[in-house]
């Protein structure tokens, strides 16, 4: 029977992929046509759709979503980029390592990975262009830091891994093999997310060194300015308090990651509107907007995605996975390699909370059977599945790097190979040694 539900619905899911089916619409059809062969009442689709958007971690998703887009409407993003670009003074490639510094910045408070490109970009890649640098590298560079969006926390995919997990124990088999296994938090999966963002970010910035350096991309000739600054630390200063007030309220256990994000909002509204006075009526309307398009197209995945993964788990075809896998091999260095070249290829076609919702059920379970911390599989698979951010066809921040630059995306995939190779070798690294994911959350006691 098994066997079976696997050829329907991963057959039809493919087939409508393949004729062209939106991905909502592939993962629906072919979870109710499943249902259908298996003489279930469909009304139960339907039943598990409106259970998936229910919980209380999930309403922190729009609200990240309209902090984020509040935040470039206030003026926040621009001044955490001109604070970046303040450092960056004479340094050799000076001004793209600004740019992966304020995707840094900005990512800790929009938690996407587009969101980040756009805000970061506009500003950016013409200030780049202006000062010299390429256009395919500009736009690459961008693109590349962009993806760090959704691991600094907090990450809209983090938060999505969190919930799917969370109705995932581990299988019996796997903890009398391992012990027990530590539970799934969204604080947690912040946590574990920093230290594996910023050696990322650190791996960009090497590459993108040796870059500058070759292309002769320098920085400004004046040097470095102590007294800007300190102008624009102090002309940022309620922008760089941000992450501190909605991260250190998540930390210091004041408040949950759904109500730091609706903190976000009304900080934001706040030193938007009394203290940077660049909020308007306008302004707002659009942020709500582009709120309410990101919400929707999300949870139309999320209503599809949660019963495709509830039926493969009712099938139990990931232990089915999990049996095929380990078959082949029990080295948890090579199960790593499978797993991340796997998500490498998924993330270049799907949408990034498409493959989370979708192989959760799938790769948990495999990762469980080979003693894998489910807080560092989450991270690693975050941090794999934002490479695809930066390659094509999917490749969203390729998109918007283009638009911004009005260059080719196969110029900017180009520029993006070098970027994407070091990310990968960071995170192999970051698979291999979890301490690097696992001590920071053990340090503040989680």
């Amino acid at each position: 029977m098994a066997s079976e539900i696997i050829l329907i619905l991963f057959g039809s899911f493919l087939l409508l992929l393949f004729i062209g089916a939106p991905i909502t619409v592939a993962l629906g059809v072919s979870t109710l046509i499943s249902f259908i062969y298996l003489d279930e009442n469909p009304i139960k689709f339907v039943q598990i759709a409106y259970t998936s958007v229910g919980s209380f971690p999930l309403m922190a998703l729009p609200a990240f979503i309209l902090a984020g887009a509040l935040m470039e409407a206030a003026g926040l993003s621009r001044r955490l980029i001109n604070v970046a670009e303040s450092f960056a003074g004479p340094f050799t490639g000076g001004m793209s390592a600004a740019t992966v510094v304020a995707c840094l910045f900005f990512g800790a408070i929009s938690g996407s990975g587009p969101a980040t490109t756009a805000a970061v970009g506009m500003l950016m890649i013409p200030a780049m262009i202006q000062r010299g640098y390429g256009k395919g590298f500009s736009s690459a560079v961008t693109a590349s830091a962009g993806g760090l969006g959704i691991v600094i926390p907090p990450s809209i995919p983090l938060i999505i891994f969190g919930i799917a997990a969370l109705g995932m124990p581990p299988p019996p088999a796997a903890v009398e093999l391992h012990g027990t296994f530590q539970t799934v938090s969204i604080p947690k999966l912040f946590i574990a997310g920093f230290l594996p963002a910023f050696l990322i970010a650190g791996s960009l910035l090497i590459v993108n060194y040796f870059i500058a350096k070759k292309n002769n991309y320098v920085g400004t000739t004046e040097g470095w300015s102590a007294r800007q600054i300190w102008c624009e630390l102090y002309r940022g200063f309620w922008a760089l308090m941000a992450p501190v007030v909605i991260l250190g309220g998540i930390y210091s256990g004041f408040f949950t990651p759904t109500e730091a994000a609706i903190v976000a909002i009304f900080y934001t509204l706040i030193v938007g509107t009394f203290i940077y006075r660049e909020m308007s009526w306008e302004k707002l309307f659009t942020a709500l907007e582009t709120t309410t398009w990101l919400t929707g197209r999300v949870l139309l995945i999320m209503f599809t995605a949660t019963v495709f993964g509830r039926l493969l788990v009712e099938n139990q075809i990931p232990a089915v996975i999990a049996d095929g896998m380990l078959s082949f091999t029990d080295n948890i260095y090579l199960i790593w390699f499978l797993i991340i070249f796997f998500l490498l290829f998924v993330g270049m076609f799907m949408e990034t909370l498409a493959t989370i919702l979708i192989l959760v059920p799938v790769m948990l379970p495999v990762a469980y059977s080979v003693g894998i911390d489910p807080i560092h599989f989450g991270v690693v698979m975050i941090c794999t599945l934002g490479i695809g951010f930066q390659t094509p066809p999917l490749g969203e921040n390729l998109f918007i790097a283009s638009g911004i630059s009005k260059i080719s995306i196969e110029e900017i995939s180009l520029k993006a190979l070098p970027f994407a190779a070091i990310n990968t070798a960071a995170i192999f690294v970051i698979a291999f040694f979890p301490e690097i994911s696992l001590w920071l959350p053990r340090f503040f006691g989680y």
